[in-house]
């Protein structure tokens, strides 16, 4: 018999996320090793494909022009860190989009026979098929379980970018849309020690609240710092009223965090030994390409508790 989760300190609901990581990884082995060619009736591959790839064709947003976001860029102030970053993020969003575009075109064109069917072009009609990301979009963007949820943040994201160009900086921030989430946080950090006269940003750091709103209830940001939103607590519980840390409840694997208030102070002594210093990862697959930075949170039992637990937030759960 194997040893039960509580044995390495760990909550009984990790069970289920182990035996359904082997569910997962089964299925997807038997996936790749199916034949490629279709037999018999139904509609075949390349139909399939082509109606996926028509269908995505056309809710692929526009490209940005760098006109337009200059000139909101010049109003909004250039040189402000955040905006900086902002024109960093719509440069790399733009590159995404226009990949999505050519490849879903050409793909179009190479099941009608009008062109070649590349390495590439192969390898994204057997990933649509499977609905998995294509390999030519996973290297240029973000990590996704499957095609849909990856389309799905593609418009999300790009929703984002658009509404902080061009119509007002957000109250709350989807960290989760970023590409550069620690190049966000540095923004931040760089525009709070500005506004400070004798604040070296060396001797700043970042810390946080955590609020009792939702995303819904935020109107306006804050004055100072950012409110972020979309995280999810990775093997606890979240006490609302109380806001702090508590135990999972069982068969519920994440929490939704409420809204999180990030700002910067003026300290170099550490911070209290009492907060639980969480972890924040892009994603389930926590590995040091996905931390972003650790944020810390109310607990009554000692940290170390939370620590064997293996208690972290994720950007994203899917």
């Amino acid at each position: 018999p194997t040893d039960p989760p509580q044995a390495y300190g760990l909550h009984p609901n990790a069970d289920i996320t182990y035996q359904t990581n082997v569910t997962t990884t089964m299925l997807q082995t038997i996936l790749s090793i199916q034949p490629k060619s279709s037999g018999g009736g139904g509609e075949s591959r390349e139909s399939s494909v082509a109606r996926q790839a028509t269908e995505m064709l056309a809710k692929v947003p526009s490209d940005y022009d760098p006109y337009e976001v200059k000139e909101r860029l010049r109003i909004m102030g250039i040189l402000k860190p955040l905006n900086i970053f902002l024109r960093q993020e719509i440069d790399r969003m733009q590159r995404v989009i226009k990949l999505v575009r050519i490849t879903l075109r050409d793909l179009l064109l190479a099941i009608e026979g009008t062109i070649i069917m590349n390495e590439s072009l192969r390898d994204a009609l057997d990933m649509i098929y499977d609905a998995m990301v294509p390999m030519v979009w996973r290297r240029g963007s973000w990590l996704s379980s499957s095609i849909g949820f990856w389309f799905t943040e593609l418009l999300e994201r790009n929703a984002q970018f658009r509404s902080w160009c061009f119509v007002t900086k957000p109250p709350v921030f989807w960290m989760t849309g970023f590409f550069n989430p620690q190049g966000f946080l540095t923004a931040m950090t760089q525009e709070v020690t500005r506004a400070h006269k004798g604040w070296a940003l060396d001797q700043v750091v970042l810390h946080n609240t955590v609020t009792k709103s939702s995303c819904e209830e935020v109107k306006s940001g804050p004055a100072e710092g950012v409110y972020i939103h979309g995280l999810y607590m990775d093997g606890a519980g979240w006490d609302r009223k109380n806001c702090r840390l508590g135990e999972s409840i069982n068969k519920v694997l994440y929490t939704l965090m409420p809204v999180i208030h990030v700002f910067a102070i003026f300290s170099t002594s550490p911070k209290d030994p009492a907060l639980y210093k969480c972890p924040v990862y892009k994603k389930p697959r926590r590995t040091d390409l996905n931390f972003i930075t650790p944020l810390w949170l109310v607990t009554l039992k000692p940290p170390q508790h939370w620590t064997l637990r293996g208690v972290a937030l994720l950007c994203d759960i899917k």
